[in-house]
Order: structure tokens, then sequence, then C-alpha cells
């Protein structure tokens, strides 16, 4: 039977791509014909994001599902050479540059290093004497640290996973349960606490757009302003604190097994799972003679943090790069004091570069995909065709659900802020000028964002969080999305209610 449900799951994500393909090829075919200069690729440029995000949930192999995504993005374009069209701009560029510095050398290094030094399991045994005393106050834990780090999805995921899995894993936390935590306080919580790049960069994007927001300082503020009206993000995060405290009443169905599962076998994976974490990452070798320490995890994250908050309160901008990379070379030169051989710590290192290895392809695909769907203009599209039909009092509800769609096909939160604020904010104001009007549909458009930015499995932050977790991507995503659904339909509910009383 089993062996039937996958030949049925592979013939169907055949059909399916054939199909895709062939309205592609009759969208290419037909776009060849008008002579324009500057070609609009209409309802065939969401095919890419489609193909990817439906064949991913079809097989559950994300790696295949992207890359078929970039071909149908090739075929869509009328370039049938994807290498010079998408993969090698992408993976040349500045961003995935820093997706390799960061997460596979920075990351992985340290991760690495950890596994040298029992630095992570000794600060995991310390957090589990004083802090933690059962499922509850693991995932509670886990739900504090995302708050704690706010500095955005990616950084937040790191951080938290890192820490919090050894402790979740110790006190049988399912890895479905700690990736959900764990995203869903990233993004979320970078929307509600105003201190990290999200208020210049949105702010920014909004400034000039209305007459209410001339300058960059003015976006800034009424992000500021703006926060209390962002619903989704406020029951994200509350959902989410009460299912650490296991006081949720409804989870979705493969969640509640997911529990059911790690309290009766304490396993913490599905049967036939893929975990992204790697035995590099997770396999914990001290050399004889060492003696762990908390210091060995607490001292280079410290570092990671201080430096990181530092170089926004200094410059405006948070040094990723750099904080990473100070943190990494921290962890190795406290190793080294310590004790540890220069051998040891270069061939933790070592594995830790390894462990990440299949997380930054995955990385860098999606990272393609998105610049598939940017050269396609999806995003614009999808914008356009619903901007048309909307009325004052729908506006928020349908701004949220717009943005939901177009950062689950993209994977990003940014890009959508990106495209949508630039217009979404012209649209609210020739409705209602009214001032609290046009901050529910800015609080609208950041919740919605967030949603794809949490749940896409073509996100970077939602890859990221089953790396950290130690989860099988597509389990942690299809375990999440229902809950997600529900924050958002409850979001948009008090955001027509909000319109309401507003107007």
């Amino acid at each position: 039977m089993k062996g039937n449900r996958q030949f049925q799951s592979a013939g169907g994500a055949i059909l399916l791509i054939i199909c895709l393909l062939s309205f592609a090829l009759q969208g290419a075919a037909f776009q060849s014909e008008e002579e324009t200069d500057s070609i609009e690729y209409g309802i065939f440029s969401v095919l890419p994001a489609v193909t990817a995000i439906l064949l991913a949930f079809v097989t559950g192999e994300v790696l295949l599902s992207l890359f078929m995504g970039i071909v149908v993005g090739g075929v869509v374009s009328g370039d049938w050479n994807i290498l010079q069209k998408f993969l090698i701009p992408a993976i040349g560029s500045r961003q995935y540059g820093l997706i390799l510095l960061v997460y596979l050398w920075c990351l992985g290094g340290l991760i690495g290093i950890w596994t040298r030094t029992g630095g992570a399991q000794a600060f995991a045994e310390w957090s589990a004497r004083y802090l933690v005393r059962g499922r509850c106050s693991a995932k509670l834990f886990a739900w504090v640290m995302g708050i704690v780090f706010h500095q955005g999805g990616t950084i937040s995921t790191v951080l938290t996973g890192t820490t919090v899995r050894p402790v979740a894993d110790r006190e049988g936390v399912s890895h479905e349960e700690l990736s959900y935590i764990v995203d869903s306080t990233a993004s979320p919580v970078a929307g509600l606490i105003p201190f990290n790049i999200w208020p210049v960069y949105i702010g920014g994007l909004a400034a000039g757009s209305i007459p209410l927001i001339p300058d960059q300082g003015t976006g800034i503020t009424f992000f500021y302003q703006a926060i209390p009206l962002n619903f989704y993000a406020i029951f994200a995060l509350g959902m989410t604190f009460l299912f650490s405290l296991d006081l949720l009443p409804w989870t979705g169905r493969k969640m509640a097994l997911a529990v059911e599962r790690v309290k009766s076998t304490g396993a913490t994976d599905a049967p036939g799972s893929s975990p992204l974490v790697s035995r590099e990452l997770s396999e914990v070798r001290v050399p004889s003679g060492y003696r762990p320490s908390p210091l060995d995890f607490i001292v280079p994250m410290l570092v990671l943090i201080g430096f990181a908050v530092g170089s926004y309160a200094m410059a405006g901008s948070v040094k990723i790069a750099e904080a990473f990379a100070l943190s990494m070379l921290t962890g190795f030169l406290l190793a080294r004091v310590r004790g540890l051989k220069f051998s040891q710590i270069i061939s933790g290192f070592v594995d830790g570069c390894k462990g990440m290895t299949s997380g930054a392809v995955l990385l860098g695909l999606a990272l393609t995909l998105g610049q598939v769907s940017k050269e396609l203009q999806t995003a614009s599209w999808l914008v356009e065709n619903v901007s048309t039909w909307v009325t004052p009092l729908a506006l928020p509800a349908i701004l949220l659900g717009l943005c939901i769609v177009v950062s689950f096909s993209i994977g990003t939160s940014f890009g959508t802020f990106a495209v949508v604020i630039p217009m979404a904010l012209p649209l609210a104001w020739s409705l209602s000028p009214d001032p609290d009007y046009i901050k529910l549909c800015f609080a609208s458009v950041v919740g919605g964002a967030l949603f794809g930015d949490q749940c896409s499995p073509i996100s970077d932050t939602t890859i990221l969080s089953s790396l950290a977790c130690g989860a099988d991507l597509m389990d942690h995503v299809t375990t999440q999305i229902p809950l997600a659904l529900v924050a958002a339909s409850l979001a948009g509910v008090c955001g027509a209610i909000a319109a309401w009383m507003i107007l």
C-alpha cells in the first residue's frame, strides 16, 4: 500500500508538472506573438511559485520542487537557459554570499565547535537545572528565547532554535512543536518589537507614498503607531504562548499526532521523516580531558547579540555578517584558551560546515526562485488584480489576504513589503484619508507578509527554523499552517471590525 501511495504521488506530481509546463508554453508562445517593449506575463507569472509549492506538498521533496519551479520560470520567461538566466546570478549575488558566510561557515562552524566543546549541551543542562522543569517549561523557554532574540526572522530562528533544541530534546518536545514555536515567534515578534531593522526598512518604503508619510522619519514613526493594529502578529504570538503552556484548545490533527507520538514513544520526529539537521550538527564528541562549560555557549552568543544590537544602535543597521563572524571567532578562541587543540577545533568547524550544506542548498534554490518571481513580476500581478474591486470596509482584510498569498508564493516578507506597500497605501488613502484607517491598512500589509515568511516552504525563515530545530521541513510546514490560518482568520475579522469602527 505504501508503495502504491508513493507511486500515485509521483504520478500526480509528474502530471502536475506536465500541465504547468503546457500552460507555461502556451503563455510563452502567446507572449512571443506580441510586439511589445515590456513583456507582461499575467497569470503565467505565478506558475513557478505555484509549481514549487504544490510539488513540495505532493512529493515532500523540497529540493526537487524548488528546482522545478525555476525550470517552469525559464519556460514562462522564454529563456530555457536557467543557469545563465537565474541560477548563476542568484548564486553569485551578494545575498547568497551572505548566506554562505553566515549560515554555512559562521553558524555551521560555531555549532560544529560546540560539538567538540559540549558548550550547547552544557548550557542545556544548566537551563534544565534552573529554568526548565518539563515539557511545558521547555516550550515556554523556547517562546521566551524567541522574544529575546527579536532582531528579525532569520537571526531569531537560528539563535532560538540552536539554544533551545538540546533542552527541548531532553524534555521530550517534538521537533514539530519546537519548530512551530521558534518560527511563530521569529517573524511576528520582529513586527511587534521595533528594536530591529524593520521600522527603518518599511518606513523607507512608505516614505512619500501618501501625504501623511512625507519622509522616512515619518514612516518609521508610522510603523510604531501601527503596531497595536498588527492583529496577525498579536494572534500568532499569543497562540504560540498558549501552545507552549498546553492551553491552546485546538492544534490541528497532525500537530496533535506529533504530541501524542512524542509522549508515547519519545520520538521527536515522525517515522520516515528527513530532518534537516545532520549528524555533524547533533552528535557531541567532546575530547577526553576537556571540561564542557556553559561559557562555551554563552560567551559567543553574548558577543553575537551585543554586536548586533550595538551596531544597530550606533549605525542604524544590524551588521549580521560581522556579528556572526565575530561570534564564531570568539567561540574558536575561547575553545583554544580553555584547552582544546587546534586540530580538534578545526575538525569541529569543518564538520559543522558539512552539516549546514543541505540548508545552504535549499536557501540558494529558494533565493533563485525569488529571483524568478521578481523577473516575472509575480507580486505586482497579484496586487494589480485585487486592487480593482475593493471597498473601504473590506480593504484591511483584503490586504491581509493578498499579502498572505504574495508572501507565501515568493517566500519573503521583505519582498512583499517592497511590492505591496507603495501600492497599498495610495489605494487606502484614495478610499479614506483617516490616519487610523491608513494605520490599519498598513498593519494589515505587515501582518499578511509575516504569514508567508513564517509558513511558506520556500521561505528562508521556514527553512532555517526546521534546520535549527532539527525538523523535517514539510512536517514543520504542514503542522504550522493550520495554526497560522487560525491566527490569520482572527486577524481578518478584527481588521474588518476595526475598519467599521474607524469609518
